[in-house]
Protein backbone atom coordinates (compact mmCIF):
# COMPACT_ATOMS: atom_id res chain seq x y z
CA UNK A 1 0.00 0.00 0.00
CA UNK A 2 1.39 3.43 -0.60
CA UNK A 3 1.83 5.87 1.94
CA UNK A 4 4.38 6.90 4.84
CA UNK A 5 4.30 4.80 8.30
CA UNK A 6 4.22 7.08 10.91
CA UNK A 7 3.76 6.89 14.91
CA UNK A 8 1.98 9.85 16.14
CA UNK A 9 2.88 11.86 19.10
CA UNK A 10 0.93 14.22 20.78
CA UNK A 11 -2.04 16.10 20.33
CA UNK A 12 -1.95 19.65 19.37
CA UNK A 13 -3.78 22.74 19.42
CA UNK A 14 -6.55 22.21 16.79
CA UNK A 15 -7.15 18.51 17.58
CA UNK A 16 -4.67 16.70 15.24
CA UNK A 17 -1.69 14.61 16.35
CA UNK A 18 1.81 15.50 14.98
CA UNK A 19 4.70 12.68 13.69
CA UNK A 20 8.24 13.58 12.25
CA UNK A 21 8.93 11.82 9.24
CA UNK A 22 12.53 12.34 7.89
CA UNK A 23 12.82 15.66 10.30
CA UNK A 24 9.66 16.77 9.00
CA UNK A 25 6.20 17.22 11.39
CA UNK A 26 3.31 15.91 9.91
CA UNK A 27 0.09 17.01 11.34
CA UNK A 28 -2.85 13.89 11.23
CA UNK A 29 -6.30 14.95 12.01
CA UNK A 30 -8.42 12.23 13.49
CA UNK A 31 -5.49 10.56 15.30
CA UNK A 32 -4.80 9.34 18.40
CA UNK A 33 -1.78 10.12 20.04
CA UNK A 34 1.18 6.56 19.47
CA UNK A 35 -1.25 5.20 16.96
CA UNK A 36 0.69 3.22 14.10
CA UNK A 37 -0.55 4.74 10.95
CA UNK A 38 -0.23 4.46 6.97
CA UNK A 39 -1.03 8.21 5.77
CA UNK A 40 -0.80 9.81 2.34
CA UNK A 41 0.56 13.81 2.17
CA UNK A 42 -2.62 16.31 1.40
CA UNK A 43 -0.89 19.20 1.65
CA UNK A 44 2.96 20.18 1.47
CA UNK A 45 4.34 23.08 3.08
CA UNK A 46 7.69 24.37 3.41
CA UNK A 47 7.98 23.34 7.24
CA UNK A 48 5.49 21.11 7.90
CA UNK A 49 2.56 18.61 6.11
CA UNK A 50 -0.42 17.52 6.64
CA UNK A 51 -1.49 13.88 6.34
CA UNK A 52 -4.80 11.98 5.91
CA UNK A 53 -4.96 8.32 7.19
CA UNK A 54 -5.14 5.64 4.59
CA UNK A 55 -4.78 2.30 7.19
CA UNK A 56 -4.89 2.64 11.29
CA UNK A 57 -2.06 -0.35 11.83
CA UNK A 58 -2.11 0.15 15.56
CA UNK A 59 -4.74 1.89 16.83
CA UNK A 60 -4.60 3.46 20.36
CA UNK A 61 -6.75 1.89 23.10
CA UNK A 62 -8.90 4.63 22.90
CA UNK A 63 -10.06 4.95 20.00
CA UNK A 64 -13.95 4.04 19.46
CA UNK A 65 -16.25 4.13 16.76
CA UNK A 66 -18.18 7.73 15.93
CA UNK A 67 -21.24 7.99 17.47
CA UNK A 68 -22.35 10.48 14.22
CA UNK A 69 -22.72 9.21 10.42
CA UNK A 70 -22.02 12.23 9.58
CA UNK A 71 -19.04 12.75 11.62
CA UNK A 72 -15.87 14.04 9.17
CA UNK A 73 -17.88 15.54 7.00
CA UNK A 74 -19.47 18.08 9.13
CA UNK A 75 -17.54 20.99 10.49
CA UNK A 76 -18.56 20.73 14.02
CA UNK A 77 -16.94 17.54 15.90
CA UNK A 78 -13.26 16.12 15.47
CA UNK A 79 -12.89 13.82 18.33
CA UNK A 80 -15.83 11.32 18.36
CA UNK A 81 -13.28 8.72 17.35
CA UNK A 82 -11.77 9.20 20.82
CA UNK A 83 -13.38 7.52 23.83
CA UNK A 84 -15.06 10.38 26.29
CA UNK A 85 -13.03 10.43 29.32
CA UNK A 86 -10.20 10.19 27.14
CA UNK A 87 -11.06 13.17 24.87
CA UNK A 88 -11.00 15.48 28.98
CA UNK A 89 -7.61 14.30 28.87
CA UNK A 90 -5.87 15.53 25.95
CA UNK A 91 -8.11 18.75 26.16
CA UNK A 92 -6.24 19.45 29.65
CA UNK A 93 -2.50 18.28 27.79
CA UNK A 94 -3.20 20.73 25.45
CA UNK A 95 -4.67 23.57 27.74
CA UNK A 96 -1.61 22.62 30.01
CA UNK A 97 1.06 22.92 26.71
CA UNK A 98 -0.41 26.58 25.59
CA UNK A 99 0.62 27.54 29.45
CA UNK A 100 4.04 25.67 29.13
CA UNK A 101 4.80 27.71 25.90
CA UNK A 102 4.59 30.62 28.04
CA UNK A 103 6.56 29.14 31.01
CA UNK A 104 4.01 29.08 33.06
CA UNK A 105 4.27 25.13 34.27
CA UNK A 106 1.48 23.59 35.97
CA UNK A 107 1.28 20.17 36.20
CA UNK A 108 -1.15 18.13 34.75
CA UNK A 109 -3.42 16.46 37.56
CA UNK A 110 -3.27 20.44 39.16
CA UNK A 111 -5.73 21.00 35.84
CA UNK A 112 -9.33 20.60 37.34
CA UNK A 113 -11.96 19.60 34.53
CA UNK A 114 -15.61 20.79 34.67
CA UNK A 115 -17.17 18.54 32.46
CA UNK A 116 -21.03 17.83 31.73
CA UNK A 117 -22.80 15.43 29.83
CA UNK A 118 -20.57 14.01 26.50
CA UNK A 119 -23.25 14.66 24.15
CA UNK A 120 -27.28 16.08 24.20
CA UNK A 121 -25.47 19.44 25.64
CA UNK A 122 -25.54 22.23 22.85
CA UNK A 123 -28.41 24.39 23.37
CA UNK A 124 -27.19 26.95 20.31
CA UNK A 125 -26.56 26.02 16.29
CA UNK A 126 -26.10 28.34 13.21
CA UNK A 127 -27.90 26.46 10.78
CA UNK A 128 -27.46 28.05 6.70
CA UNK A 129 -30.11 26.88 4.56
CA UNK A 130 -31.43 25.01 6.68
CA UNK A 131 -28.33 22.74 7.38
CA UNK A 132 -24.96 22.56 8.22
CA UNK A 133 -21.61 23.68 6.35
CA UNK A 134 -19.61 20.46 5.03
CA UNK A 135 -16.33 20.63 6.46
CA UNK A 136 -13.94 22.58 4.14
CA UNK A 137 -16.65 23.21 1.34
CA UNK A 138 -19.64 25.44 0.93
CA UNK A 139 -22.15 22.25 0.48
CA UNK A 140 -25.37 22.48 2.94
CA UNK A 141 -25.50 18.70 4.74
CA UNK A 142 -29.63 17.91 5.54
CA UNK A 143 -29.54 17.11 9.36
CA UNK A 144 -32.43 15.76 10.82
CA UNK A 145 -30.52 14.58 14.09
CA UNK A 146 -27.55 15.40 15.71
CA UNK A 147 -26.15 13.66 18.47
CA UNK A 148 -24.55 16.99 20.09
CA UNK A 149 -28.07 18.69 20.11
CA UNK A 150 -29.93 19.47 22.94
CA UNK A 151 -33.13 16.89 23.01
CA UNK A 152 -35.22 20.37 21.72
CA UNK A 153 -32.92 20.94 18.49
CA UNK A 154 -33.36 17.19 17.67
CA UNK A 155 -37.01 17.97 18.20
CA UNK A 156 -37.12 20.81 16.17
CA UNK A 157 -34.86 19.13 13.21
CA UNK A 158 -37.39 16.09 13.26
CA UNK A 159 -40.64 18.53 13.10
CA UNK A 160 -39.32 21.03 10.52
CA UNK A 161 -38.43 18.94 7.16
CA UNK A 162 -35.02 20.38 5.52
CA UNK A 163 -37.08 22.30 2.70
CA UNK A 164 -39.69 23.98 5.41
CA UNK A 165 -36.37 25.50 6.97
CA UNK A 166 -35.79 29.58 7.15
CA UNK A 167 -33.21 30.05 3.68
CA UNK A 168 -29.76 32.36 4.44
CA UNK A 169 -28.30 31.88 7.89
CA UNK A 170 -29.91 31.82 10.80
CA UNK A 171 -29.89 31.17 14.37
CA UNK A 172 -31.53 28.69 17.11
CA UNK A 173 -31.09 28.19 20.54
CA UNK A 174 -33.67 25.57 22.44
CA UNK A 175 -33.38 24.54 25.87
CA UNK A 176 -35.81 23.06 28.55
CA UNK A 177 -34.20 26.19 30.70
CA UNK A 178 -36.05 28.89 28.54
CA UNK A 179 -39.13 30.20 30.26
CA UNK A 180 -39.76 33.31 27.73
CA UNK A 181 -41.69 31.46 25.56
CA UNK A 182 -44.41 28.64 26.76
CA UNK A 183 -44.40 25.18 27.65
CA UNK A 184 -44.15 21.75 25.45
CA UNK A 185 -41.99 21.41 22.53
CA UNK A 186 -41.85 25.07 21.90
CA UNK A 187 -38.43 25.56 24.40
CA UNK A 188 -37.02 26.88 20.71
CA UNK A 189 -36.06 30.23 19.36
CA UNK A 190 -35.15 30.59 15.56
CA UNK A 191 -33.97 34.08 14.96
CA UNK A 192 -33.41 34.35 10.86
CA UNK A 193 -32.01 36.54 8.78
CA UNK A 194 -34.87 38.70 9.07
CA UNK A 195 -34.69 38.99 12.84
CA UNK A 196 -37.73 36.87 13.49
CA UNK A 197 -38.88 35.16 16.65
CA UNK A 198 -40.63 32.28 16.08
CA UNK A 199 -41.63 29.07 18.16
CA UNK A 200 -41.81 25.36 16.66
CA UNK A 201 -45.20 25.23 15.41
CA UNK A 202 -45.10 28.92 14.34
CA UNK A 203 -42.16 28.12 12.30
CA UNK A 204 -43.80 24.88 10.42
CA UNK A 205 -45.95 27.75 8.78
CA UNK A 206 -43.70 29.35 6.68
CA UNK A 207 -42.58 27.47 4.06
CA UNK A 208 -39.88 29.14 1.38
CA UNK A 209 -39.32 27.97 -2.49
CA UNK A 210 -35.66 27.37 -2.77
CA UNK A 211 -34.03 23.92 -4.49
CA UNK A 212 -33.40 20.83 -2.61
CA UNK A 213 -30.20 19.97 -1.60
CA UNK A 214 -29.09 17.04 -4.11
CA UNK A 215 -26.54 14.06 -2.59
CA UNK A 216 -24.18 14.46 -5.56
CA UNK A 217 -22.64 17.22 -3.92
CA UNK A 218 -24.51 20.01 -6.40
CA UNK A 219 -23.40 23.57 -5.48
CA UNK A 220 -26.42 25.47 -4.37
CA UNK A 221 -27.89 28.71 -5.86
CA UNK A 222 -24.90 31.93 -4.10
CA UNK A 223 -27.63 32.63 -1.17
CA UNK A 224 -28.73 36.24 -0.48
CA UNK A 225 -26.22 38.59 1.58
CA UNK A 226 -27.73 39.36 5.15
CA UNK A 227 -28.06 42.82 6.30
CA UNK A 228 -25.01 43.66 8.90
CA UNK A 229 -27.23 43.51 12.27
CA UNK A 230 -25.52 46.84 14.65
CA UNK A 231 -25.44 46.90 18.23
CA UNK A 232 -27.75 49.50 19.37
CA UNK A 233 -28.86 50.94 22.56
CA UNK A 234 -32.38 49.28 22.91
CA UNK A 235 -33.07 45.63 22.92
CA UNK A 236 -34.20 43.89 20.18
CA UNK A 237 -37.30 42.03 20.82
CA UNK A 238 -37.63 39.71 17.78
CA UNK A 239 -34.94 37.21 19.24
CA UNK A 240 -34.96 38.17 23.15
CA UNK A 241 -34.61 34.82 24.70
CA UNK A 242 -34.66 34.30 28.69
CA UNK A 243 -33.04 30.98 31.12
CA UNK A 244 -33.50 30.13 34.25
CA UNK A 245 -30.27 29.32 35.23
CA UNK A 246 -29.14 28.08 39.07
CA UNK A 247 -32.86 29.83 39.74
CA UNK A 248 -32.22 33.63 38.46
CA UNK A 249 -33.62 34.61 35.03
CA UNK A 250 -31.15 35.77 32.58
CA UNK A 251 -32.33 37.31 29.12
CA UNK A 252 -30.35 37.86 26.29
CA UNK A 253 -30.42 38.32 21.94
CA UNK A 254 -29.99 34.66 20.63
CA UNK A 255 -28.29 36.89 17.59
CA UNK A 256 -25.93 37.86 20.05
CA UNK A 257 -23.81 35.53 22.39
CA UNK A 258 -24.39 33.03 25.06
CA UNK A 259 -23.31 29.78 26.32
CA UNK A 260 -24.57 26.78 24.36
CA UNK A 261 -23.52 24.12 27.50
CA UNK A 262 -25.57 25.64 30.13
CA UNK A 263 -24.90 22.41 32.21
CA UNK A 264 -21.33 23.22 32.16
CA UNK A 265 -21.93 27.06 32.74
CA UNK A 266 -24.21 26.16 35.93
CA UNK A 267 -21.19 24.37 37.14
CA UNK A 268 -18.81 27.00 36.38
CA UNK A 269 -20.33 29.93 37.80
CA UNK A 270 -19.79 28.50 41.53
CA UNK A 271 -16.03 28.48 40.58
CA UNK A 272 -16.48 32.39 39.53
CA UNK A 273 -17.78 33.58 42.72
CA UNK A 274 -16.25 31.56 45.12
CA UNK A 275 -14.29 33.34 47.29
CA UNK A 276 -15.47 36.74 45.42
CA UNK A 277 -16.48 39.69 47.79
CA UNK A 278 -16.41 43.34 48.76
CA UNK A 279 -17.77 46.56 48.15
CA UNK A 280 -17.04 46.96 44.35
CA UNK A 281 -16.64 44.28 41.50
CA UNK A 282 -15.46 45.12 37.83
CA UNK A 283 -17.01 42.60 35.31
CA UNK A 284 -14.88 43.57 32.10
CA UNK A 285 -16.82 42.24 29.14
CA UNK A 286 -19.53 41.01 30.64
CA UNK A 287 -21.81 40.71 28.02
CA UNK A 288 -25.37 40.46 29.46
CA UNK A 289 -23.77 40.55 32.61
CA UNK A 290 -24.58 36.67 33.36
CA UNK A 291 -22.21 36.44 35.77
CA UNK A 292 -22.83 39.77 37.80
CA UNK A 293 -26.48 38.21 38.02
CA UNK A 294 -24.87 35.60 40.60
CA UNK A 295 -22.01 38.14 42.47
CA UNK A 296 -24.99 40.95 42.84
CA UNK A 297 -25.13 39.14 46.13
CA UNK A 298 -21.44 39.58 46.93
CA UNK A 299 -20.64 42.85 45.71
CA UNK A 300 -21.98 46.60 47.14
CA UNK A 301 -22.13 47.69 44.26
CA UNK A 302 -21.04 46.46 39.81
CA UNK A 303 -19.02 48.11 37.12
CA UNK A 304 -19.86 46.29 33.89
CA UNK A 305 -17.50 47.04 30.85
CA UNK A 306 -19.02 46.01 27.37
CA UNK A 307 -18.50 47.03 23.55
CA UNK A 308 -21.87 45.90 22.79
CA UNK A 309 -24.22 48.05 23.58
CA UNK A 310 -26.78 45.51 22.56
CA UNK A 311 -25.86 43.65 24.85
CA UNK A 312 -25.61 46.33 27.65
CA UNK A 313 -29.09 46.62 27.87
CA UNK A 314 -29.92 43.38 27.95
CA UNK A 315 -27.31 43.55 31.51
CA UNK A 316 -29.49 46.99 32.78
CA UNK A 317 -32.56 44.59 32.30
CA UNK A 318 -30.89 41.26 33.97
CA UNK A 319 -29.85 43.60 37.00
CA UNK A 320 -32.50 45.94 37.64
CA UNK A 321 -32.80 46.76 41.30
CA UNK A 322 -28.93 46.04 41.68
CA UNK A 323 -26.81 48.85 42.16
CA UNK A 324 -24.53 49.64 39.51
CA UNK A 325 -22.86 51.48 36.73
CA UNK A 326 -22.69 50.44 32.89
CA UNK A 327 -20.42 51.61 30.29
CA UNK A 328 -20.94 50.55 26.40
CA UNK A 329 -17.55 50.90 25.25
CA UNK A 330 -14.85 48.94 24.47
CA UNK A 331 -12.36 47.73 27.75
CA UNK A 332 -9.31 50.28 26.20
CA UNK A 333 -11.68 52.92 25.99
CA UNK A 334 -12.76 52.49 29.48
CA UNK A 335 -9.30 52.07 31.04
CA UNK A 336 -7.91 55.13 29.36
CA UNK A 337 -10.98 57.83 29.92
CA UNK A 338 -13.30 56.44 32.78
CA UNK A 339 -11.09 53.66 34.91
CA UNK A 340 -9.73 56.73 36.94
CA UNK A 341 -12.72 58.77 37.83
CA UNK A 342 -14.97 55.44 38.48
CA UNK A 343 -12.35 54.57 40.87
CA UNK A 344 -12.78 58.20 42.36
CA UNK A 345 -16.23 57.74 42.81
CA UNK A 346 -16.61 54.17 43.88
CA UNK A 347 -13.54 52.98 45.45
CA UNK A 348 -10.95 50.56 44.38
CA UNK A 349 -12.18 47.17 43.34
CA UNK A 350 -11.99 44.15 45.51
CA UNK A 351 -12.72 41.68 42.35
CA UNK A 352 -12.20 41.31 38.81
CA UNK A 353 -14.00 38.77 36.67
CA UNK A 354 -12.92 39.42 32.88
CA UNK A 355 -14.27 37.18 30.02
CA UNK A 356 -12.60 38.72 26.45
CA UNK A 357 -13.18 38.02 23.23
CA UNK A 358 -11.18 35.29 21.58
CA UNK A 359 -8.67 37.62 21.02
CA UNK A 360 -7.47 38.50 24.81
CA UNK A 361 -7.41 41.07 26.71
CA UNK A 362 -6.53 44.25 25.24
CA UNK A 363 -3.14 45.16 25.71
CA UNK A 364 -3.84 48.87 27.66
CA UNK A 365 -6.66 46.50 29.69
CA UNK A 366 -3.80 43.86 30.50
CA UNK A 367 -1.52 46.31 31.09
CA UNK A 368 -4.10 48.83 33.75
CA UNK A 369 -4.82 45.24 35.61
CA UNK A 370 -1.38 44.20 36.05
CA UNK A 371 -1.06 47.70 37.73
CA UNK A 372 -4.03 47.55 40.05
CA UNK A 373 -3.29 45.88 42.74
CA UNK A 374 -7.00 44.44 42.77
CA UNK A 375 -6.37 41.49 44.93
CA UNK A 376 -8.34 38.78 43.32
CA UNK A 377 -9.09 38.19 39.51
CA UNK A 378 -11.51 35.44 37.60
CA UNK A 379 -10.41 35.22 34.08
CA UNK A 380 -11.91 32.98 31.72
CA UNK A 381 -11.14 32.40 27.97
CA UNK A 382 -12.50 30.92 24.58
CA UNK A 383 -8.76 30.98 23.84
CA UNK A 384 -6.14 29.26 25.76
CA UNK A 385 -2.91 30.82 23.86
CA UNK A 386 -4.12 34.30 24.45
CA UNK A 387 -5.37 33.29 27.91
CA UNK A 388 -1.99 31.98 28.82
CA UNK A 389 -0.47 35.19 27.20
CA UNK A 390 -2.32 37.51 29.21
CA UNK A 391 -1.69 35.09 32.67
CA UNK A 392 2.15 35.57 31.85
CA UNK A 393 1.95 39.39 32.07
CA UNK A 394 -0.46 39.05 35.14
CA UNK A 395 2.32 36.51 36.77
CA UNK A 396 4.90 39.04 35.76
CA UNK A 397 3.30 41.73 37.69
CA UNK A 398 3.56 39.62 41.10
CA UNK A 399 -0.40 38.01 40.67
CA UNK A 400 -0.20 34.05 41.61
CA UNK A 401 -1.98 31.93 39.63
CA UNK A 402 -3.98 30.21 42.28
CA UNK A 403 -6.26 27.79 40.14
CA UNK A 404 -6.51 26.48 36.29
CA UNK A 405 -9.64 25.20 34.80
CA UNK A 406 -10.84 23.37 31.98
CA UNK A 407 -14.29 24.76 31.28
CA UNK A 408 -15.25 21.42 29.28
CA UNK A 409 -18.29 23.21 27.11
CA UNK A 410 -17.88 21.33 23.71
CA UNK A 411 -17.57 17.57 24.26
CA UNK A 412 -16.56 16.04 20.77
CA UNK A 413 -14.70 19.03 19.55
CA UNK A 414 -10.51 19.74 20.55
CA UNK A 415 -12.44 23.40 21.11
CA UNK A 416 -10.95 24.42 25.18
CA UNK A 417 -12.16 27.03 27.25
CA UNK A 418 -10.26 28.19 30.72
CA UNK A 419 -10.89 29.67 34.08
CA UNK A 420 -7.80 30.54 35.94
CA UNK A 421 -7.53 32.34 39.16
CA UNK A 422 -5.40 34.85 40.55
CA UNK A 423 -4.44 36.85 43.40
CA UNK A 424 -1.96 39.49 44.75
CA UNK A 425 0.61 38.53 46.57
Amino acid sequence: MSGLTIITDKMVFGGDCIAKYEGKTIFVPYALPGEKLNVEIVKEMRDYSVGRIIEILEPSPYRVEPSCPLYTKCGGCNMLHISDEHQVTLRKEILRDAFARENIDIPLENIEAVCGKPSAYRSRFQFHNGGLMEKQTNNIIPIDNCPMATDEINHYLKEVPFENRPEGRFQVFASSRIVSIPDGFDKIIVADSIDSQRSMKEDTKKVRNRPQYTPNGRKLPKQKKIKQQFAGTVSNQASLCTVNILGEKITFDVQGFFQSNLEVLEKTIPLITEGMSGKNLLDMYSGCGTFSVFLKKNFENLCLVEHNRGAIVYAEQNLAGVPHQSYGLSGDVWVKYHAENHIKQYGSFDGVVIDPPRSGMEKSVCQWLCSSGIPKIKSLSCDIATHARDAKFLIRSGYKLKKLYLLDFYPGTSHIESLATFEKE
